[in-house]
């Protein structure tokens, strides 16, 4: 792979303008595509062939559009001291259904003073109206949906007071942004700082910019084509970025020792190409068979974000490795700093001083920092035992719909805000649904069961079954089993459960059975690419106990601050409760990836030492000298692009940025920094050393020896400068 990556790098230098020219040509049909082909994002979660999915699409056929467009449910309190059912205040609330019923995009408003349902509390101070639209949330236009949020405002004077909640209300987060400008800020200052060049660090930004571009156009184009999740692009654009330009970066630092150690500019680039660019592309596809592997779960939208995140690294790779070198070509000697081009500098990307004297703290007491660093994250692991998930988000506190949500429980009780419906679909679907309604009626925690709902053609039947308990509650969920395995289905009618809160446990559950399945595939893929790369088992063995505790410290850090509530000030977070269901296995495959990339690129030098002779403790301290600097920087931009959407990011982003910022943060400063070198350390001979029965198996050569063989250092170079 060295040889072939080496032809293509030297390749890629020679023809350097026609590969800026085919890259640019790619970028704008790119955006070509997106301006004229991409349609929109949906932000709904369904699983096809579960109960609740099937029943919703039957209750479309059945009842019509209406029954399966988006909602909104306008609550109403009478003023201190009135009722709703007071004359002034009736006629008030009469007047605001026959505005929301005119709204545009509503099919209908409902009443809650209706003589023949009413919906109002047991005191008559608070009721509500279901707004109900023609089309699914998703496309509810924004027109459409500050329309309804004016006439909610308009309405609140003397007292009267209103409030709004619904999946219609839920605006799907967009692309670009305050968050991406931010990591793009501070990794320009980062690139800047670590080479001592403007021009390089341009250069690698530049790239990458290129390749999330390329990436997170074309997913915006293929949403004309394929239902694609709203967080998809952005998921997409905060790996690309980040793998972007650390992929760059480590083949930049790589060209620049070269050019220090005598080489001409093409070869140089060629051997970067060929040596760190092995790595990368090693690194990349552990990425990508990462998020790939999302289709264990099983789950059609998750398999779809994963492979569109993983077709953004795969052309961030493909950019690393040939249009970063026709790059270099162009720039040459000026991505030195101008003493390293001078000769008068040492290797400007060879770190000394502190990065050594922390290499040889951390070898020589190993124990005590081993045995430090593993307390540590795992005391911050510990609330990841507490994690619950949920599809179900909480609205941001202090907004309308939480107050909405509040006045609900409070009037109604929790389980008006997670209602579940029946659907009886048969020919005898109108008098069996009579007799599922009064079975249900028996049963605990069931607050209203309404009368059944009779479709137009009469072959079906829709019942609305209010919980005692929010649609969160562990009890809510035992209903839902309850009620599908205790109503059974008859010879003329099937029973269905349904509705958002259904929906919700379904793919939870699925999410929550696939978790484990899937932690266990990524830890299996990386102990067996450690393997291979490494031709060990013990150190293929540390690797991934520090990947787990990457995960449990990333995993525990956001549990406590986004489900207990901890230090949600400093993270902006404007609402707490349950995590996103999808966010652990999202996480756990992106920083599987990320974990591998610094274990790859720091251990792969260690083992480059030793395989040139170097005994084990200074081979340790030899390639941690050579890849910490580049590594911490690496691991600075990435915090600094995950980060980047925690203060002002979507609620749903949010926690997932913070997981992976501080995933980033546990695992290269204290897992890559201080317990593998300790560990490796406590090891010795032995961390190297491969079982002869194993000995069979092919040899990766991510460092690229086979290159340095054949394309030997210059015995003399000449000052950089002077070349």
């Amino acid at each position: 792979m060295a040889t072939l990556l080496y032809r293509l790098g030297l390749g890629s230098v020679r023809h350097r303008v026609a590969v800026l020219l085919v890259w640019l040509f790619v970028f704008v049909m790119a955006g070509v595509g997106a301006v004229t082909l991409s349609g929109k994002t949906v932000s709904t979660f369904r699983i096809p062939g579960q109960e609740s999915t099937t029943a919703l699409e039957l209750m479309q056929e059945r009842f019509g559009d209406a029954s399966a467009g988006g909602s909104a449910q306008v609550v109403l309190r009478a003023p201190e001291g009135r009722t709703l059912v007071d004359p002034a205040v009736a006629a008030r609330v009469d007047g605001l259904v026959a505005a929301l019923g005119k709204l545009p995009g509503v099919a209908a408003a409902s009443n809650p003073l209706d003589p023949k349902g009413p919906v109002v509390s047991q005191d008559r101070t608070v009721g509500y109206s279901t707004v109900t639209y023609g089309v699914e949330a998703p496309e509810v236009t924004d027109a459409e949906r500050d329309a309804l949020t004016s006439a909610v405002e308009g309405a609140r004077v003397d007292g009267l007071r209103v409030e709004a909640r619904g999946d219609v209300l839920h605006k799907a987060g967009d692309v670009g942004g305050p968050a991406e400008a931010i990591g793009v800020v501070v990794a320009l200052v980062v690139l800047a700082v670590t080479y001592g060049s403007l021009v390089s660090a341009g250069m690698n930004l530049l790239t990458a910019v290129i390749g999330v571009g390329i990436g997170a156009l074309g997913i915006i184009t293929l949403t004309g084509f394929v239902d694609l999740q709203a967080t998809t692009p952005i998921l997409a654009i905060m790996l690309g970025l980040a793998v972007g330009i650390d992929y760059a970066l480590f083949i930049v630092t790589r060209f620049r020792h070269e050019l220090f150690e005598g080489r001409p500019i093409a070869d140089a680039a060629a051997m970067a190409v060929g040596t760190a660019g092995s790595a990368v592309v090693t690194a990349g596809l552990t990425v990508v068979i990462a998020l790939a592997g999302l289709a264990v779960a099983g789950i059609p939208f998750l398999t779809e974000m994963g492979l569109a995140a993983a077709a953004t690294i795969v052309i961030a790779v493909l950019i690393a490795i040939t249009l970063v070198p026709a790059m270099l070509g162009f720039i040459g000697r000026r991505a030195l700093p101008r003493r390293a081009r001078a000769g008068t500098g040492p290797d400007p990307d060879e770190g000394r001083g502190f990065h050594l004297r922390w290499a040889n703290l951390v070898t020589h007491h190993r124990w005590a920092t081993l045995v430090g660093s593993v307390a540590v994250l795992a005391v911050v692991a510990i609330p990841v035992f507490s994690m619950q998930t949920s599809l179900v988000q909480r609205p941001a506190e202090g907004s309308s719909e939480a107050k909405a949500n509040q006045l609900i429980a409070e009037s109604f009780g929790p389980g008006y805000s997670g209602p579940l419906l029946v659907l009886v679909d048969g020919p005898d679907a109108v008098a069996r649904a009579a007799e599922v309604r009064q079975r249900i009626t028996t049963l605990p925690d069931v607050t209203l069961v309404t009368a059944p709902r009779t479709s137009p053609a009469a072959d079906a039947a829709l019942i609305t079954v209010i919980p005692k308990t929010g649609a969160d509650d562990e009890a809510t969920n035992t209903l839902v089993r309850t009620l599908r395995d205790d109503i059974p289905d008859a010879a003329g009618a099937r029973v269905y459960v349904t509705g958002a809160t259904a929906v919700s446990i379904d793919i939870s559950h699925k999410l929550d059975d696939a978790l484990p399945v899937y932690l266990a595939l990524v830890v299996s893929l990386a102990f067996v690419l450690l393997v291979l790369v490494f031709r060990s088992i013990l150190v293929p063995v540390v690797g991934v106990l520090g990947f787990l505790l990457t995960i449990g410290s990333a995993l525990g850090a956001t549990t406590a601050v986004f489900q207990w509530g901890w230090l949600t000030e400093v993270v902006n977070a404007k609402s707490t409760g349950p995590l996103m269901s999808l966010s652990p296995i999202i996480i756990i495959g992106i920083l599987f990836g990320l974990a591998m990339d610094y274990q790859v690129f720091l251990v792969s030098r260690m083992h480059e030492a030793h395989a040139h002779g170097a005994a084990p403790r200074q081979a340790i301290t030899t390639g941690f000298r050579q890849t910490a600097p580049v590594v911490i920087a690496a691991a600075t931009i990435m915090f600094a692009v995950f980060a980047g959407f925690v203060p002002e990011g979507d609620e749903t982003i949010k926690p997932i940025g913070f997981a992976l910022a501080l995933g980033i943060l546990f695992d290269a400063i204290i897992i890559r920094m201080v317990t593998v070198p300790a560990a490796l350390a406590l090891l010795g001979r032995a961390a190297w050393a491969l079982p002869g029965w194993l000995r069979w198996l092919p040899a990766l050569d991510v460092e690229g020896a086979a290159l340095e063989r054949t394309h030997p250092t210059p015995a003399h170079p000449e000052p950089a400068g002077k070349r």
